[in-house]
């Protein structure tokens, strides 16, 4: 992702986000500077756009699902830079010459000349949308130990059953070191619940194994 994005030049930022939190394309085109909490070195995904036709049509994201997603800290000096001169209702992300970010547009400019530039380097690698830099992204928080529920925040599935249809072959599924975990977890005192009761005086030997109550 990283060639990629140097590939893209000015717009390397739009390629590393996305490949890093998932955002849909919607959602990355409609953040505004106040979405972004630098400090925690979070995004506030609360608002989408969907092109229709030439039109810009702005709403909640998909499923509604309002949520905030982390970013890495090496893309925080690089937003920072994109927001600077804005005021906080300002889009993150614009058209070079500072009209809103169309998907079309910026595929024709950007995305596909570094992708054919990244191909002509690495011809045995498959190529990939925009849309792909979100499977990145699930990708790489699962791969970083993210579980389900994790995901399914960070991606706004309706539900981690969504998640699980679509990634379950990325989560670690190794029967071998899931019991393995429970010996180290567990007590081995729950395996030595027996002791020695005496029996009562005259009856035939001294011990007896009893369960305790």
């Amino acid at each position: 992702m990283h060639e990629l994005a140097g590939f893209a030049e000015r717009d390397g930022t739009v390629i590393l986000f996305l490949a890093y939190t998932g955002l849909r394309w919607g959602e990355m085109a409609a953040l505004r500077v106040m979405d972004l909490d630098m400090l925690r070195r979070r995004v506030n995904v609360d608002q989408a756009v969907t092109e229709v036709g030439r039109e810009l049509v702005y709403g909640t994201p998909k499923n509604h699902s309002r949520r905030s997603v982390p970013f890495p800290t090496f893309l925080a000096e690089p937003l920072a830079e994109l927001c600077v001169g804005k005021g906080p209702k300002h889009f993150v992300f614009t058209a070079p010459m500072g009209g809103a970010l169309r998907n079309r547009n910026w595929r024709a400019r950007t995305f596909d000349p570094a992708l054919k530039q990244l191909l002509d380097e690495y011809p045995s690698l498959d190529p990939l949308t925009p849309h792909d830099l979100r499977h990145t992204a699930a990708s790489l928080a699962i791969s970083a130990g993210a579980n389900v529920k994790a995901v399914q925040k960070m991606l706004g599935h309706a539900s981690a059953a969504m998640t699980l249809l679509v990634y379950a072959d990325l989560f670690d599924d190794d029967l071998d070191a899931v019991g393995e975990a429970l010996s180290r977890n567990g007590n081995p005192t729950l395996f030595n619940q027996t002791r020695h009761v005496p029996r009562s005086p005259g009856s035939p030997g001294a011990l007896a194994w009893e369960e305790p109550r």
